[in-house]
């Protein structure tokens, strides 16, 4: 499997307030904003691009959300590195025949089409990371 830096996700309380930092501190663009409802998911997006990084700034809609959990465990801050794939399906059969583990409740097509999983921090000692992949259509936006 070959995997490339794709972003990072950053927990936030507030997407509004932690914007200013990523906009005029490191001179970012909003690149995107939506919300995902989806159970497990529970989330507002807002993806940031630098000059050479993708940032996603996660704000839980609900108590339900995962990031609400996570701040209530850790704090803001990193939630995720992301990685990209080619093929998700292989990657993932690849990364389980060297004994990774998946959440596989987390394998789901998010709001904007990039199918997404999340490897179990027990296989990565501790860091939750995440492989992805993007439709043809978005493909030239993340390259």
């Amino acid at each position: 499997m070959e995997a490339i830096y794709d972003h990072v996700g950053i927990a936030v309380r507030s997407i509004d307030e932690a914007l200013p930092f990523y906009l005029e501190v490191l001179g970012g663009v909003v690149e995107d904003r939506y919300t995902s409802e989806a159970p497990g998911v529970e989330v507002h997006v807002a993806v940031v691009r630098t000059a050479d990084n993708l940032i996603e700034l996660l704000e839980p809609t609900n108590k339900n959300s995962p990031i609400d959990r996570f701040i209530k465990q850790k704090g803001k801050g990193v939630h995720h590195m992301a990685y990209r794939v080619d093929d998700l399906d292989k990657a993932i059969l690849d990364a389980e025949n060297k004994g990774v583990r998946f959440l596989e409740d987390t394998l789901r097509t998010n709001a904007r089409g990039r199918r997404l999983i999340y490897i179990n921090p027990i296989s990565t000692d501790g860091t939750l990371i995440e492989l992805c992949t993007y439709p043809d259509n978005l493909k030239k936006n993340f390259t």
